[in-house]
């Protein structure tokens, strides 16, 4: 057979072949016009040398997988040589998944003191000692090497096509109810009842959960319309929050069923000029029949704002979309409806 026909079979290209032949891994004959002249057994030479390869043995270490072949044995690897090629390329993923695995601690280490840097939660106790030393020890065996990249989430910034929220009616029943007589704790470690936030306007910005930049989000969270972008909607809110004071705010709070000390870390590390409430029982849920959807088998408020005056809401944002943009919305609002 020719060198094309070759390469179709064992599912190569043409310049692999010619590549094994400088080596001296396949060996054709010549015919009188000087074309070369493959074999069935070529074949399975080329064929052989391409399964080694995929499992990441180089190509000039396929001899003693040829060789066996070539003694007459029916697998490549019947052999002893063949058994101890197997072992040094086992033995050197070893030695990489090793580095790679110091190095991917090394990274988070690293994520996770520049995470908590401007926070008021500190690492646990001995992760800096413990990471700076990993990370010296490492640099001396290290050093050359080459590495992969550990994808993190970077929740400030919204990845591309999410799914867009419908507008499905849960909130249609919002606008003019009295708001209930609910207090819940604050990351001012007061209590702030709903019913008493006074006779202007306050907006609370209802949310599912932050994230924290030290860990990925959860497998499936970016396919939930409206899901992703908590921690770009508190962003947004935090750059225009004198802006929305000036239209008429007299307050903004965050809302979410995420625990107090959990809502502070995230208060501080992006430094919110406005606090958080928690709502871990989703009582505010339960008394206005606000929307909710489940994930990971937990109960999480949808995104959704509610602009309360008087104890009595006065308008609802829902649904809400880009959150990375919500803050302007409610601005824009607020601008167009000014109290009387």
């Amino acid at each position: 057979m020719k060198i094309g026909e070759l390469a179709r079979c064992a599912g190569v290209t043409i310049k692999a072949v010619r590549y094994y032949e400088s080596l001296g891994l396949v060996s054709p004959r010549r015919l009188a016009n000087g074309y070369r002249d493959y074999t069935e057994d070529d074949a399975r030479l080329v064929r052989e040398i391409r399964t080694l390869s995929s499992l990441g043995i180089p190509v000039e270490r396929t001899r003693p997988f040829l060789a066996c072949l070539a003694t007459g044995r029916q697998h490549a690897d019947d052999c002893p040589e063949s058994l101890a090629g197997y072992r040094e390329a086992v033995d050197e993923l070893t030695e990489r998944i090793e580095a790679l695995t110091a190095r991917r601690a090394v990274l988070m280490q690293h994520l996770r003191q520049a995470a908590y840097r401007n926070s008021g939660v500190p690492l646990p106790d001995g992760e800096e000692r413990e990471g700076r030393e990993e990370h010296e020890g490492h640099e001396e065996r290290e050093e050359h090497e080459e590495y992969g990249e550990h994808p993190m989430s970077d929740l400030h910034r919204l990845p591309e096509n999410l799914p867009v929220p419908e507008d499905d009616g849960a909130a249609d029943h919002l606008p003019g109810l009295k708001v209930p007589r609910i207090e819940l704790p604050s990351t001012t470690g007061e209590k702030v009842g709903i019913h008493t936030l006074g006779t202007g306007r306050t907006v609370v910005y209802v949310y599912p959960l932050t994230g924290r930049p030290d860990a990925d989000l959860s497998h499936g969270w970016d396919a939930i319309p409206g899901a992703r972008g908590c921690t770009a909607e508190a962003c947004d809110f935090r750059d225009h929050h004198h802006e929305l004071l000036a239209a008429g705010a007299q307050g903004v709070f965050g809302l979410s069923s995420q625990d107090t000390a959990y809502q502070r870390e995230v208060v501080e590390r992006l430094r919110l000029p406005f606090a958080m409430l928690s709502d871990p029982r989703l009582s505010l849920a339960a008394a206005l029949d606000l929307p909710t959807f489940t994930f990971d088998g937990a109960t999480l408020f949808k995104r959704l704002t509610l602009v309360i005056r008087d104890e009595a809401i006065e308008h609802v944002f829902y649904p809400v979309f880009p959150p990375n943009e919500h803050a302007r919305q409610v601005l824009a609002w607020l601008r167009d409806n000014p109290a009387e």
